[in-house]
């Protein structure tokens, strides 16, 4: 058997005021996951636990993810996590502050 990409899940995310680039990451990767719901693991004689979720993360600071509380937000089987450069940052009038966008894709594969 082999891992068969069975779903590929896309979010945005956002922190409005305070530039915090790990809540702007979980934000998305909600975004993505709770737009949808997976029945092909059932669908296929599989347990949602036995999915195997790669979890991309786009921000412009990647070194600012706290990649466990990202991860933490999975609801079903195991995950990694990979924080790349992307997203947006946007200052406020002032300098002062900043909103961070983060994007998320979900890939969700399955033995089979």
């Amino acid at each position: 058997m082999a891992l068969k990409k069975v779903a590929l899940e896309i979010g945005m995310g956002t922190d409005i005021r305070g530039g915090d680039y790990t809540k702007a990451a979980v934000r998305a990767l909600r975004d993505a996951l709770w737009h949808n719901s997976l029945t092909v693991a059932t669908a296929l004689g599989k347990s949602s636990d036995d999915m195997q979720v790669e979890v991309l993360i786009g921000v412009p600071k990647p070194d600012q993810v706290d990649t466990k509380q990202v991860l933490a937000l999975l609801p079903h089987g195991t995950g990694t996590v990979k924080v790349f450069e992307g997203g947006l940052e946007i200052a406020n009038e002032a300098g002062t502050d900043k909103t961070v966008i983060a994007q998320a894709a979900a890939i969700v594969r399955l033995d089979l």
